[in-house]
This record gives structure tokens, C-alpha cells and sequence, in this order.
């Protein structure tokens, strides 16, 4: 699904992604954890595209096509998607408009996807004008459902959500990567993880989402460098206990 190469990025004059190296595969979900100002929005905002992220060095495949020079609009087109941490109010334009864009379909059923969030009453306010934490990541969530992409990117996706509000978007990512809350435990890992295809990329702090998705590979950033690799709840258990310093002497 995905291929990150040997990866360096810029913004501006500050090296920020120092040699990533990174494969997810179809029906598979990976955490990014790591400190405030360590380059995961860096990582994610670069395999989406946007242009403030220079590529210095390093390739970027996604489903076997090299992307690392596409658009922002054409890797969305091939599948691409992404749920911004703290996404920007455009007056002007209304929700359902935004959602309508997203979509590739020429008819989208909207409020029935407005409904899954119980964001119906918002469709006709403009994009994320006066939205409380919650109700922004409803918003990007309606997005990405229009979008359905294939590799889902999401940025923190329980920042400023309330409890009741974090089980109706953890049940909506789940559906987005095509996961069942609740399945049958006695399969395997691998014969659950062979019949999806969606795959994810998440950023998380707290580690809080962890308890609604069940992920399955963590990665620690730390400084640019992308520097270990394992069971998630495991690697949030060390970072927990250690820090995220000590937490790196540890290869998974």
C-alpha cells in the first residue's frame, strides 16, 4: 500500500524527516508516537503532498506508483486521504458542499453519512466555522467517509474529543479501515488482516484512541528519525513508564 524510502524533508531552512523508512501494507494500521515538534504532522503533511514540505531526498510509492512528485489532488485521486489535527474554517463554504467535492461518486449520500456521525444538523454551516474539538474531527471524518480512500491518514484523532463523542469516531475509523469492533477474536491476525484492503497512519499522544482501534504496528518518531518498531500497546506501555529517550534504547 505504502513505501516511504530513505526519506529527507525540509521546511524552509529546518531538516525535519531524517531518513524514513516506512512499509504498511493492505489491512494494516500503524501509530505514530513521539513528542511535540518531532516530525509526525511533518511525515503525514509530506505523503499527502503539501507544498511547504520539501523533499530533499527519498521516494514516497503508494499502491506501486511513485508519488513523491504528485499533487495534493492527484494523490487524493488515487486514494489518498487525510484527517487534519486542526483543520482551517473556510466561510464561504458550506459542509456539505466540502463533502460533496470530496467525494468521486456524482451523487452522495450525504445525510445518510452525516447521520453515521450525527452531524446532520451542520451541513448547511460553513466548514468548521465555530466547530468545538469534537465536531471538527465529525467534520473531517464526513470528509474522508465521502472520499472513502484507500490509505487513511489521521492526525490525532482523539485531540479535544469528549468521551461520548470518541466512541462514535472510533467506531467511524474503524469503518473507514474496514475493522469490526468486537470481532471474532479466535482468527488470526493475518487471515482478518488479508481479507481488507483499506490500510492507516495514525498520530496519537495520548495513546487514548488505542482503546477504540486496534492497531497493529507502533513506531516511535524522535527528532526526525523514525527509530523503532513494534506492538503499539507495548511501545506506549515503555513510553509510559520511560519517556520516549529510554524508550529508544529499546529495539523492538
Amino acid at each position: 500500500m505504502l513505501k516511504v524510502e530513505n526519506l529527507w524533508v525540509n521546511v524552509g531552512d529546518k531538516e525535519v524527516l531524517k531518513g524514513i523508512n516506512l512499509e504498511i501494507k493492505p489491512g494494516e494500521v500503524h501509530v505514530l508516537f513521539g513528542p511535540n515538534g518531532s516530525g509526525k504532522t511533518s511525515l503525514l503533511m509530506t505523503l499527502m503532498g503539501f507544498s511547504g514540505y520539501q523533499v530533499t531526498e527519498g521516494t514516497i510509492v503508494f499502491k506501486g506508483k511513485d508519488i513523491t512528485n504528485l499533487g495534493i489532488n492527484e494523490r487524493a485521486r488515487l486514494g489518498l486521504g487525510m484527517s487534519f489535527q486542526r483543520p482551517p474554517t473556510i466561510k464561504g463554504l458550506k459542509t456539505r458542499q466540502m463533502v460533496a467535492l470530496c467525494s468521486p461518486a456524482k451523487e452522495v449520500p450525504l445525510v445518510e453519512l452525516a447521520a453515521r456521525l450525527k452531524f446532520q444538523d451542520f451541513l448547511e454551516r460553513d466548514l468548521n466555522a465555530g466547530f468545538s474539538g469534537g465536531e471538527l474531527k465529525r467534520s473531517e471524518l464526513l470528509q474522508l467517509l465521502a472520499q472513502n480512500p484507500d490509505l487513511v491518514l489521521l492526525d490525532e484523532p482523539e485531540s479535544g474529543v469528549d468521551l461520548e463523542s470518541i466512541v462514535l469516531i472510533g467506531n467511524v475509523i474503524n469503518e473507514l479501515l474496514e475493522r469490526e469492533p468486537g470481532r471474532n477474536k479466535e482468527k488470526s491476525t493475518r487471515e482478518r488482516r488479508n481479507k481488507r484492503a483499506k490500510a492507516g497512519l495514525l498520530i496519537t499522544h495520548t495513546g487514548y484512541i488505542l482503546n477504540y482501534i486496534d492497531a497493529d504496528v507502533g513506531h516511535v518518531l524522535f527528532d526526525g528519525v523514525l527509530s523503532c518498531q513494534g506492538n503499539p500497546r507495548e511501545t506506549l506501555k515503555c513510553i509510559q513508564k520511560m519517556g520516549y529517550e529510554e524508550c529508544l534504547r529499546c529495539v523492538v
